[in-house]
């Protein structure tokens, strides 16, 4: 029987892709599940691009998109943001950039001989640029086009964007690490709770997904619940349903995928990662995030290095310097301080492979599952 959620979305997969790459997208929702296009990093023209590129190509099949919209940011001055309040521009926050951050930026840099940008160059990671004002926009860019979802990763979307989705017919998603924020999450308006586990990519909490999905499901109960955290399998995926889950949302395992849009640069140390070669950081955008264990990751562990800044300030203190280094690992092959966001499933990313190959294996295996699931004896 479909789910809940596959039934309202027209889907017969219960797979929610979070993918940089808008073919990913397309291959996704083409396959039955619902390929959801990542905003965060991309500028509002980025955006259009690919959702272009989706739109063209999906047909009539299910897509969402997936942004960061502004809660629990600071201003420039160092106090939170206010509910409903808009952020500082990207130069006052570049202002107060503490001293001693940069300093150790840059010594870090030179210590592993990555040198400057060249004279006149732009920086291509648009999170140096971020505020809420774009963020903003890339929702009244995704609400342009056919989407059916649009997911918030980290915290509780505004009130007034979430009332602007509902008026054009499309549903909230926001990702949780705990029941209590899914409560939340629920009492702002949003439709769908996706309940991230601490094995997963990217900003994530500290609870499991073994134990932070039916905590949700019975917590937020009726709100269809989606599981993320550590999903790469059929078997996964059979498990989170009888956890409870409507759904399952993944993001790691698209980046050793061709249609991932990953870095180069990294592809290597992603197919070469252990399970256990991640570590939960704030060194990406001040707020704990999981990512390969890195030269660079490390560093900013060190009791020696200054903490890493609160968001959105970390962004701007580093963006320049994931750019410098980025090159500087396409011109010289040096990849030690290329680090990425990616979840514990990095162990099983051992061979890049197309979308639709990965999608044959995991319905395969879930149906497998699900065949053996029914000989399992009834308790006597």
């Amino acid at each position: 029987m479909p789910t809940r959620l596959c039934r309202e979305f027209g889907m017969t997969f219960p797979l929610f892709a979070f993918t940089r790459g808008p073919d990913a997208v397309v291959a996704v929702s083409e396959a039955g599940g619902m390929g959801i296009q990542a905003a965060i990093g991309f500028t509002p023209d980025d955006l259009r691009r690919a959702l272009d590129r989706v739109a063209s190509q999906i047909g009539d099949k299910p897509f969402g998109v997936d942004v960061v919209m502004p809660s629990g940011f600071v201003q420039p001055d160092g106090s939170k943001m206010k509910a409903g309040g808009a952020m500082g521009s990207v130069d006052d926050y570049k202002k107060v950039l503490p001293p001693k951050h940069v300093e150790f930026v840059n010594s870090l840099l030179a210590r592993y001989g990555v040198p400057p940008l060249p004279e006149g160059s732009t920086v291509g990671n648009a999170m140096a640029e971020w505020t809420d004002s774009v963020s903003r926009k890339q929702v009244e860019i995704a609400l342009e086009y056919p989407i059916k979802v649009i997911a918030n990763a980290l915290g509780t979307p505004p009130r007034d964007i979430v009332d602007l989705c509902h008026s054009k017919g499309v549903k909230v998603a926001a990702l949780v690490g705990t029941k209590e924020q899914a409560k939340k999450q629920v009492e702002g308006g949003v439709d769908i709770v996706v309940a991230q586990g601490t094995e997963a990519g990217g900003h994530c909490g500290e609870v499991s997904t073994m134990v932070l999905t039916p905590e949700t499901v019975d917590f937020v109960a009726p709100t269809p619940v989606v599981t993320a955290g550590g999903i790469g399998t059929g078997r996964q995926i059979v498990a989170s349903l009888a956890l409870g889950a409507e759904a399952v949302w993944c993001g790691s395992i698209w980046l050793t995928t061709i249609e991932g849009q990953i870095d180069e640069a990294v592809t290597g140390k992603l197919l070469a990662a252990k399970s256990t070669d991640t570590i939960r950081s704030r060194a990406i955008s001040g707020k704990p995030a999981r990512q390969l264990k890195t030269t660079w990751t490390m560093a900013w562990e060190d009791a020696e290095t200054p903490d890493p800044l609160p968001m959105p300030l970390q962004f701007m203190l580093t963006a320049e310097a994931v750019e410098r280094i980025h090159r500087h690992a396409k011109s010289t092959g040096n990849v030690d301080l290329v680090a990425s966001p990616v979840g514990q499933i990095v162990g099983s990313m051992n061979q890049l492979r197309p979308v639709r190959e990965l999608l044959a294996e995991l319905k395969a295996d879930y149906e497998a599952t699900r065949q053996r699931m029914l000989t399992i004896p009834a308790l006597g």
